[in-house]
Formats: C-alpha cells, sequence, structure tokens
C-alpha cells in the first residue's frame, strides 16, 4: 500500500528563520512560503534528491501546528507523509485494519495540490501519519 516517503514535516516557530538555515546553512533549495487555510499552515518545501523537509508554521492560534509549538517551543518533527496511489482504497484498508483516520475521514487537498489524510500517532509507534495520493 506504501510508497516513497513523500516528505517529513518539521514544525518551526519562525518558517522564515528555518527556510534561511536550510537555504544560506546548508545550501539547499526551498520553496517559496504557502498558506494553507483549511490545515492553519504556512509551509515552504526543502528539496532533497530523495525526498522533501516540509517547514511548518502556525497560521493563528487555533492551528494544530500553534499547539505543538506550546509543547515544543523550539519546534521539531511534526509527521511523517507516505504516497499511497489510491487514497480512498488506503483509508478504507487502515480503517478495517483498526487504524484511526483524523478529522472527518474524508481527504483534504494538501500542500501539493492532491488529497491527504491524517493517521492517529497512537496507531503508528507514536508518529503522526500522512497520506498522500499521487
Amino acid at each position: 500500500m506504501l510508497g516513497r516517503l513523500n516528505h517529513v514535516a518539521i514544525a518551526v516557530p519562525d518558517l522564515a528563520a528555518a527556510s534561511a538555515v536550510y537555504a544560506k546553512t546548508l545550501e539547499a533549495e526551498v520553496s517559496t512560503p504557502v498558506d494553507l487555510y483549511d490545515h492553519g499552515v504556512r509551509v515552504v518545501f526543502v528539496h532533497l534528491p530523495n525526498t522533501k523537509i516540509e517547514l511548518l508554521e502556525p497560521l493563528g492560534d487555533d492551528s494544530p501546528i500553534a499547539r505543538f509549538l506550546e509543547k515544543n517551543p523550539a519546534g521539531g518533527m511534526h509527521h511523517l507523509c507516505y504516497e499511497v496511489a489510491d487514497i480512498i482504497a488506503a483509508r478504507n484498508h487502515l480503517l478495517a485494519q483498526g487504524a484511526r483516520v483524523l478529522g472527518d475521514g474524508e481527504p483534504k487537498v494538501g500542500a501539493h495540490g492532491r488529497p491527504v489524510l491524517f493517521l492517529h500517532p497512537k496507531d503508528f509507534c507514536g508518529t503522526l501519519v500522512e497520506l498522500e495520493q499521487v
């Protein structure tokens, strides 16, 4: 069911500062920021040869990333995103296996303009998992 690792997401308190660390210090290619209002975040992607790093900052106090940063003020690893060919088939398989899909269980449009779902971290070794249809 799982395809390749699409990205590792890191929550940060200051997206511009974090982007500069990757662009200047690590000499990585960093995308321009994109606001994802449905998810309550502003994101950039750091492009690597084999995957991407997604840097996230909250868009407002009610963002899930704002809550994450309350517990982790310096930021930290937030989730892993795996690719799937059919997100509805993947969701149905996971639900049949007893996994919990967060939210209403329906895919939302993610940062790449593709359907995404998030899976409960308690079901996946303490790690929040995002699935993205490719």
